[in-house]
């Protein structure tokens, strides 16, 4: 007669041993370590900010239809050579900027305000208009980008540049600026506009609602931040909402955004590269 042994239970001495141990508390993160991580990402976002890209708002139409009142675009600042903070030095430039590229860069009149306009001429260029239509060094600029939107013809701003005698008679109220228009005549030639070298002459694409270099000079080499790389958000507003200055105004501007972000945001405009 055949036996069976019964095979012993499986120990659950491991268990019951790993009942017994307490779990180990997990460490909280000091004041210090929560400090740091913050500093760490704020620093992190500081640099980018300030090296790579930045963020801006367009508010007005002077670059319609290529960039809209309300677009909100990343700049590339990297390309350009950024300016090291509270400093006057740089980093390196990597790349030169030609002809019809758009950049973006401080007001020569008044650097806090940032400005983003097509490249017309760069150091050594002979710009000049006739009837609305661009040359550079005696050559027609091909321009699809271009928009008018009035088929009237105003010395300066489709004719340029005016002769000496003319520019003495234009009106400020053009937009003309009184420090442009004393210097512009020593730029003059007959055929044209001579760009000085480390300047760039820069226009609106929208030509008969821009002012640009027509009506204020020259941008500086060093004013250039960076390039438009890319629309993240584009919210349908008029430009004198974007540009408000009052308190009052700006907060109901906001409040109107939350209210219809999601009926005026312009979503097929987000990614949309230039």
């Amino acid at each position: 007669m055949e036996t069976f042994e019964s095979k012993p239970e499986e120990s659950s001495a491991p268990e019951l041993a790993n009942e017994g141990k307490a779990e180990k508390p997990r460490r909280q993160e000091t004041a210090w370590e929560t400090l740091r991580s913050l500093l760490i990402v704020l620093v992190g976002v500081f640099c980018i900010r300030t090296f790579v890209a930045e963020a801006t708002v367009i508010p007005t139409g002077s670059m319609e239809q290529t960039i809209l009142v309300g677009d909100h675009v990343f700049l590339n600042k990297l390309l350009y050579g950024p300016h090291l903070p509270y400093t006057s030095l740089r980093l390196p430039v990597l790349k030169g900027i030609h002809r019809q590229e758009i950049v973006a860069f401080r007001y020569p009149s008044n650097p806090s305000v940032m400005f983003v306009k097509r490249v017309i001429g760069v150091g050594g260029d002979v710009v000049k208009i006739q009837n609305k239509e661009v040359f550079v060094n005696g050559r027609p600029l091909d321009e699809p980008y271009v928009q008018y939107q009035f088929s009237t013809m105003l010395p300066l701003r489709d004719d340029f540049p005016p002769t000496p005698s003319l520019l003495e008679t234009l009106p400020a109220a053009w937009g003309l600026d009184p420090t442009w228009a004393r210097q512009m005549p020593s730029f003059i030639r007959n055929d044209g506009l001579h760009v000085p070298p480390g300047y760039l002459f820069v226009m609106g694409d929208n030509r008969d609602n821009s002012l640009d270099s027509r009506f204020w000079g020259f941008v500086p080499l060093e004013n250039v931040v960076g390039e438009p790389l890319f629309v993240y958000w584009s919210y349908d507003a008029p430009s004198k909402d974007w540009t408000a200055e009052n308190l009052m105004s700006r907060l109901k501007f906001d409040l109107s955004i939350v209210w219809n972000f999601f009926t005026r945001t312009r979503w097929s405009r987000t990614g949309r590269t230039f």
